[in-house]
């Protein structure tokens, strides 16, 4: 469902009427998080004397060169001025996630402040916190939204090859390379429109999805040969790593980004997990084809949601009753699993 509410909001940017502006995206951003940020952010810097943007933690090394990394923010890393810039704000973007507790403390602080409150997102079932919404569920990344905000209140001659690919990077990892069904011509024409405007495709795929340590490749590795299992009655894989695990391979953010999607890989499996013990909280990625729905699954039984056949959720049980508890709510969907 589309929702727009931003034609006011446009035509203060265009009047220059803002004069501090404060973005922000979720916590340990992806492409799409900080591809869509740093879009925004170089787009914004035409209209607004200063722009800042602050993440809520760290983020994959593997994103480090996108253009005008070295200007963000880490809330974790630097509280006082964090708290600083928002406070200074007049206007606050928030991408690529719909509910304030995505930010962790700096979503309690958004839901305070006296700034007017963007959100610019593509998940489904949002809260009500902002006063200006540009938002899709149907739309592959927030990037996309990005690229389409311009386009409709501004002009997409505007975006230069720094942010042509910010945005691109966003597009191709929310889309999975263009191989999710979020994938739509529109999309295509997006980003051939991205290309023309200086983004090198062949670079970015190298960088985002060619890009592993020694480290990483050897959890991967790891993972496939030991902790892969597959319970085929139910066409579902699982993988799953205990806090001594992540120790053992360094495991640092966004190592294990994309591991989920090697269960889906198998023949005959439609449902993927990944299962980590962060210590504070297992933590859980989903991954569905087809008809199942991975977010009403991870709603239902783990306090989680996110895209139809992509989510995430979250567990205060160990790490043992966590995947027991999995395998058990597995069963009350069997039919829907042997039905994709």
């Amino acid at each position: 469902m589309f929702t727009d509410t931003a034609e006011e909001l446009a035509l203060k940017i265009k009047n220059k009427e803002y004069k501090n502006a404060f973005i922000t995206t979720h916590h340990k951003p992806d492409g799409d998080a900080m591809g869509s940020t740093l879009a925004l952010k170089r787009f914004l810097e035409q209209h607004i004397p200063s722009v800042t943007l602050v993440t809520p933690t760290d983020y994959a090394h593997f994103l480090h060169w996108l253009p005008g990394n070295d200007e963000v923010v880490i809330y974790e890393k630097d509280k006082d001025k964090s708290k600083q810039l928002l406070e200074a704000a007049d206007v606050v973007f928030c991408l690529d996630f719909n509910r304030l507790h995505r930010i962790n403390e700096l979503g309690e602080l958004i839901g305070k402040c006296s700034a007017d409150v963007v959100m610019i997102d593509h998940h489904l079932d949002p809260e009500d916190f902002a006063k200006y919404t540009f938002a899709n569920s149907d739309i592959g990344s927030t990037c996309e939204l990005v690229y389409l905000f311009i386009q409709k209140y501004f002009n997409t001659d505007v975006i230069d090859a720094d942010m042509a690919t910010c945005i691109y990077t966003g597009t191709v990892t929310d889309t999975g390379h263009f191989a999710h069904g979020n994938t739509t011509s529109s999309t295509h024409r997006i980003a051939a429109d991205l290309m023309d405007k200086g983004a090198n495709n062949v670079q970015i795929y190298e960088r985002i999805f060619n890009t592993f340590s020694h480290s990483r490749s050897k959890l991967f590795g790891y993972c496939l040969y030991k902790k892969l299992e597959v319970i085929p009655e139910l066409k579902t894989a699982l993988l799953y790593l205990d806090a001594d695990e992540l120790e053992e391979f360094n495991v640092i953010t966004g190592d294990t980004e994309g591991l989920v999607n090697f269960g889906l890989g198998l023949e005959g499996i439609v449902f993927s997990v990944l299962i980590i013990d962060r210590t504070e909280r297992v933590k859980m990625s989903f991954r569905s084809k087809g008809s199942f729905a991975a977010n009403a699954f991870a709603a239902k039984h783990f306090n989680g949601g996110g895209h139809f056949n992509a989510a995430g959720g979250a567990s205060d049980d160990s790490l043992e009753d966590t995947i027991f508890k999995f395998k058990n709510a597995l069963k009350d969907h069997k039919e829907e699993l042997l039905g994709v």
